[in-house]
């Protein structure tokens, strides 16, 4: 009998998600009702802000923050290289210009030393925002990066996709990604393979309820609704967009919200399994870096091989993966390298990514995995690289 194929992230839905979903689809309100406040106000709880704005996806999420932070034409808003697109795209939705941070090769992560050397190529232009990643799920120096956008008069938004759940220590101050104390903003996804799954959908949390009111007109097509206008009276100060989250889809994430904290223990769990299994194919493969002051909900698993000791290229063992029923992935292709933005700008000389990116591979990590599991992965991965 086949050992079943083990993706390198899926979604975890049992009864209760499908109960919560079946119990909307019977009601009043698909859309625009009860159940996408009670997931906000719920999600702010849980990671400790004050505010939280559902929205489509989280790609729309980014570009809300650009709105509501008035990010205009020629202004410049520096992202890290490793990350997926929409990072740097949001920017580039509301005409700002792009300049890409280098990151840590050992942990993907923007730090205040390569977004200093990202500050020098800005010129003089006006910068308005600094966009760190959690990449993987591990958080960023806060408040190394904080200080630095603050000194530059740019505002600090955490892209938190990945970092569900992680927290972490500052000066012996416990805090949890996207709770507001070093940042203006911090986005979230709930995509499949993310730590909580809606489908598609994002969350935007701050701790301004002038920020949160913005959200909340520009994901609704900017529309608003004076006090005392008539019942039917709705006004369009500024356009905005249908970035809506519907009832459907928050209810889902409401229910897998309830079980974040048991979904966080099984993804440490297998992380730890993970780190103790690859001991044995060291010093070729090394789990990807953690910072000291984190404690990472991690949504990729990623390792750094060296390819050219192993004698194997990425390809090769990527195949081999999968001839045993293994996937993986590889996050991210550095994206100053994309055609798009080469063309804008010129190369850009980002070693620590492009080292990062000559080595990384995610391997399976999601909760319905089993412990034998990861000894599996481990043992396929050995055998692909000979």
């Amino acid at each position: 009998m086949s050992q079943p194929i083990l993706p390198y992230g899926r979604q975890t839905i049992d009864d209760d998600d499908i109960a919560a979903v079946s119990q909307v689809l019977r009601g009043d309100f698909l859309t625009t009702g009860p159940t996408v406040e009670a997931f906000e106000v719920a999600f702010a709880e849980v990671v400790g802000a004050h505010h939280a704005v559902a929205c489509s996806n989280g790609t729309a999420a980014l570009h809300l923050a650009m709105l509501a932070l008035d990010v205009k034409p020629g202004e410049v808003v520096i992202a890290p290289s490793i990350t997926f697109l929409a990072t740097a795209n949001c920017a580039r939705y509301v005409g700002a210009d792009v300049v890409f941070a280098d990151v840590d090769p050992d942990s993907g992560l923007m730090t205040p030393a390569t977004l200093a050397d990202a500050m020098m190529r800005v010129g003089g232009r006006q910068l308005r925002a600094v966009l760190p990643v959690h990449l993987r799920g591990d958080a960023v120096d806060l408040p190394g990066l904080a200080a630095l956008a603050a000194d530059a008069g740019a505002v600090l938004v955490e892209d938190a996709p990945h970092a569900l759940g992680t927290t972490m220590t500052y000066g012996n101050v416990a805090q949890t990604v996207g709770d507001g104390r070093h940042a203006a903003m911090a986005t979230f996804s709930f995509h499949p393979v993310k730590t909580i799954a809606t489908g598609e959908g994002g969350m935007i949390t701050t701790n301004d309820a002038q920020l949160a009111s913005r959200l909340r007109t520009l994901r609704s097509h900017g529309m608003v609704r004076p006090e005392g206008a008539d019942p039917w009276w709705y006004e369009m100060p500024e356009p905005g967009f249908n970035y809506r989250l519907p009832d459907i889809l928050c209810a889902l994430g409401l229910s897998q919200l309830k079980k974040l904290p048991q979904f966080a223990a099984r993804r440490r769990a297998l992380a730890a399994l993970y780190s103790d299994a690859l001991v044995q194919l060291a010093p070729v493969v090394q789990p990807a870096q953690s910072p000291a002051w984190s404690d990472p909900v991690l949504h990729l698993m990623t390792v750094l091989i060296d390819f050219d000791a192993a004698g194997r290229t990425r390809r090769q063992v990527v195949d081999a993966l999968k001839a045993q029923g293994i996937g993986s992935q590889v996050h991210y292709i550095p994206v100053h390298r994309q055609a798009y933005y080469r063309d804008l700008y010129g190369d850009a000389d980002l070693p620590g990514a492009d080292a990062w990116y000559a080595r990384c591979l995610s391997l399976p990590l999601y909760p319905g995995m089993q412990d034998d599991d990861v000894a599996r992965v481990v043992a396929a991965l050995r055998k692909a690289l000979a």
